[in-house]
């Protein structure tokens, strides 16, 4: 990961303890909210608060940067998978398993709030993420591997759900090998070619939807 904004490149320790910052930051924010201190941030990350403001001066800075990596670590997982795949419904199971490693879909809705989606960096990097994975559902439709029915909406709020943390205290390797698991299972029910296709239940929820449900920030 490089810095944002024009500015020059770290040097590697200052860049491996901006990454356990950027790491501790997106965990302590799904497991707490957008609140987490950020004293247990730099416990997590193993530095001290004066490293971690040294890196992000406000809670404000902290927030965008963890969503700029979590795009920037999206559209990777995205160039790996149609790299390594051949086929549109093959790189879509690569995708969704790679975004659940990501945590994308988990920190994203825990901050929700406090995203400025004014901010043209994000928009784009936004646009990068979501439209190769629109253009993999339109292929996917038009060779007949993932049911018609099937929109982005679906595939977004099926990871955003095996995304989220389980309640009690399931330990947090264990969490995320269920949720492969369980996408493992729910691919079964995305494939066109399947013999049975019972109807879907609810409405069928597409990007415009789903950015018209953005909650307004605070003035």
């Amino acid at each position: 990961m490089t810095e944002t904004g024009g500015e020059r490149p770290l040097r590697a320790d200052a860049r491996r303890n901006r990454e356990q910052i950027l790491a501790a930051a997106r965990d302590a924010f799904v497991e707490l909210g957008p609140a987490a201190p950020l004293e247990e941030i730099a416990r997590r990350a193993g530095t001290g608060i004066a490293t971690l403001y040294r890196r992000f001066p406000d809670r404000a800075a902290l927030i965008r940067s963890v969503v700029l990596d979590a795009f920037e670590r999206t559209v990777a997982v995205i160039d790996e998978a149609l790299t390594e795949e051949k086929d549109p419904f093959g790189a879509l199971v690569h995708y969704m398993h790679g975004v659940l490693d990501v945590r994308i879909a988990a920190v994203i809705p825990s901050l929700l709030g406090e995203i400025p989606f004014d901010d043209e960096e994000l928009e784009a990097l936004s646009r990068a993420a979501v439209s190769p994975i629109e253009k993999l559902i339109a292929e996917a439709h038009e060779a007949g591997t993932l049911r018609a029915d099937v929109t982005f909406g679906d595939v977004g709020m099926m990871i955003v759900r095996l995304s989220r943390p389980l309640p009690g205290s399931f330990p947090r390797e264990l969490n995320d090998q269920l949720a492969h698991r369980h996408l493992d299972l729910l691919v079964h029910g995305l494939r066109g070619d399947s013999a049975s296709k019972p109807d879907l239940h609810g409405p069928a929820i597409t990007m415009a939807d789903l950015r018209e449900m953005r909650p307004e920030l605070p003035e």
